[in-house]
């Protein structure tokens, strides 16, 4: 725990990287090692809250919105694996300036790659989209970045994730 505080691991990437798969395999041995964790998808709560607004602006205030709760759970002494596509500086700005007890995770990927692996349909709406027409723009501070070309198995990028969260909260905390 950071401070009597819950760690956040915030998973960063485009739709169909695989970020809630390798959240999913993560949680259990995260749990084990750093405490109670849950797994929080940020279309799980545009689902339960309704947040139909998928617009530049419509994804900064969700954003800031998820920094919020995920900040909450934390301070309530349970680690947060929150998975997001963010992407975009003013949110990265925006988490650097608002969290202290986080692991920022980027899953790079490259849209190509995840639609001939058949992850997702939603780049074939081009409206809307990050990678389409809302532009990406990868992070450059993160703690830890995994490059998914779909050549390896989702244990396989657990696992690499899983070894490089224990050097990372080592060094940071």
């Amino acid at each position: 725990m950071y401070k009597k505080k819950g760690i956040i691991f915030w998973i960063e990437g485009l739709s169909g990287s695989g970020k809630t798969s390798i959240a999913k395999k993560i949680r259990k041995k995260i749990s084990e090692k750093y405490g109670k964790t849950i797994v929080i998808n940020g279309d799980d709560l545009r689902y339960i809250f309704q947040l139909k607004d998928y617009t530049a602006n419509g994804r900064v205030k969700n954003f800031a919105n998820y920094i919020k709760l995920a900040k909450f759970l934390s301070n309530q002494n349970v680690n947060v694996i929150f998975t997001v596509v963010g992407l975009n500086p003013i949110l990265c700005n925006f988490l650097e300036k608002k969290v202290k007890n986080i692991v920022r995770i980027l899953i790079k990927s490259n849209i190509r790659a995840i639609t001939k692996f058949g992850k997702k349909k939603i780049y074939q709406n081009k409206k809307n989209v990050v990678g389409l027409d809302i532009r990406v723009n990868w992070p450059k501070k993160v703690d830890i970045k995994i490059v998914n070309n779909f050549s390896k198995s989702i244990d396989q990028l657990a696992e690499k994730i899983l070894n490089q969260i224990s050097k990372k909260i080592n060094e940071k905390f």
